[in-house]
């Protein structure tokens, strides 16, 4: 029987890698920003299992990827170091405690509504999620902008996402472009300063070389290709076959199979779509039931995107056909669940020994630099958008020609998530806490304001 050292395809024994993906699993709250974070000081800080530039190089293609690229970024680091065993466990774990959690929350917003205990931990986590993501921003660009020009285009990309409203494909597009063009003039833009610096993390336990890699073939990705649509189509056939066409399970299934393939720049940036479909459109949720569902999803580990499944298990409960409303409610949310995220594996198996294989081209890294920075400017504008909706009651947009900024209304402040916000960031930057005790207290704090009022 071949042990976990030996097994083919591992660099780290599997046993040991799973424990870490499930150590993982539980803490990646705080949107992208954050699980991104977490991933860096368990893998490349912590365990040392892989370099900063090439976890850096993974997080760049996952980011010119529609869907979460958090999990994308577990998936290809887990093909990495176990190859594709490793990269099914990390995607699996990565999201498995937050559909739990959300399943269950769903259940509760559904069965209990809003009761002043939920309300209560709500208004606890919300502001220490603002502190964890604003860390993340911080460590993140650290070990990314290593040159003046990177630090201008990652402010560059944050004025254009948050006072232009830029799509976030034209900024990533742009950056990729600038980054190939200054590449060419400015050799040191492309290059870091060396593992063995505190700021671009330690030097790696396991060499570049040692990492799994799959030869790229035409074969090989038709036969990648042809076995994931079938993976991940074959579930809404069959709800097809059994309650038919005009079922919600079908109008689901499909309706969030291509958001799956759209949803570029993160779980805010499709929110909108999302809503205007869920709402007008088919009819599962009333209208502002999609923020309180964001709201769950930011309060449970996983991808943000993770909203789909409260509207889907809401949609399937209000129109559950011949079933009963708690089971249609179950399976819509875990069918979609599933078309939301086996893409991201078909993306990462198929695409991931391309990227491999370029690995040290330096037109490609160029490009990739660029889209670092410009990553960096995307996630500080969804901290913005996030402080904006959750310490404040009401926003307005200021509109002059090419600017769209969204700005708070200043007298609808909200004290109490102010307040609790001034804790989070004493206990993440001053008292350096983890992310899961800042969030524990937080939430007891936020319970004990709602009780008292």
């Amino acid at each position: 029987m071949t042990s976990d050292k030996t097994r083919a395809g591992d660099v780290i024994p599997l046993r040991e890698a799973t424990r870490a993906w499930f150590a993982i699993s539980l803490q990646t709250f705080g949107g992208p920003a954050g699980q991104i974070a977490v991933m860096q000081h368990k893998l490349v800080d912590e365990k040392r299992w892989i370099g900063q530039q090439r976890f850096l190089h993974a997080l760049n293609y996952c980011m010119l990827l529609p869907g979460p690229e958090a999990q994308q970024l577990a998936i290809y680091v887990g093909w990495l170091l176990n190859g594709t065993l490793g990269g099914l466990v990390a995607g699996v774990l990565f999201v498995l405690p937050g559909v739990v959690a959300l399943l269950a929350l769903s259940a509760l917003y559904v069965g209990a509504g809003s009761t002043a205990f939920v309300t209560g931990l709500f208004a606890g986590l919300a502001p220490a999620v603002i502190a964890i993501v604003v860390q993340a921003v911080q460590r993140v660009g650290k070990r990314a902008l290593h040159h003046p020009v990177l630090v201008a285009m990652a402010v560059a990309s944050f004025v254009a996402l948050t006072v232009f409203k830029v799509p976030f494909p034209l900024v990533v597009l742009a950056a990729g472009v600038i980054g190939w063009l200054v590449g060419q003039r400015i050799p040191a833009f492309v290059q870091s300063r060396g593992h063995g610096g505190a700021a671009d993390g330690p030097e790696p336990l396991i060499s570049d070389d040692a990492l799994h890699h799959d030869a790229p073939s035409t074969v090989r990705g038709l036969k990648v290709l042809a076995l994931g649509l079938v993976l991940w189509f074959t579930p809404v056939a069959v709800a097809a076959a059994v309650f038919s066409r005009d079922s919600v399970f079908v109008d689901q299934g499909l309706f969030f199979s291509g958001a799956a393939v759209v949803t570029f720049g993160g779980a805010y940036a499709v929110l909108s779509y999302v809503a205007h479909q869920a709402v007008n459109v088919f009819g599962w949720l009333k209208a502002g039931e999609m923020v309180r569902g964001l709201a769950l999803a930011e309060t449970t580990p996983g991808p943000l995107i993770m909203v789909v499944q409260f509207v889907a298990f809401v949609g399937a409960y209000r129109s559950p056909g011949s079933l009963d409303p708690w089971v249609a409610a179950v399976i819509a949310s875990l069918l979609v669940t599933w078309v939301t995220f086996v893409p991201c594996f078909l993306f990462i198996f198929l695409g991931a020994p391309y990227v491999e294989r370029l690995r040290n081209n330096l037109h490609l890294t160029a490009a990739l630099t660029g889209i670092t920075a410009a990553v960096v400017g995307v996630i500080a504008n969804l901290a913005v958008f996030f402080a904006l909706h959750n310490l404040f009651e009401r926003s307005r947009t200021l509109a002059w020609g090419p600017v769209d900024l969204d700005v708070p209304v200043l007298s609808s402040w909200d004290p109490v998530a102010f307040a609790l916000t001034a804790v989070a960031v004493a206990l993440v930057f001053g008292a350096k806490w983890s992310t899961l005790r800042t969030l524990g207290v937080c939430a007891v704090l936020g319970l004990a304001s709602t009780l008292v009022t």
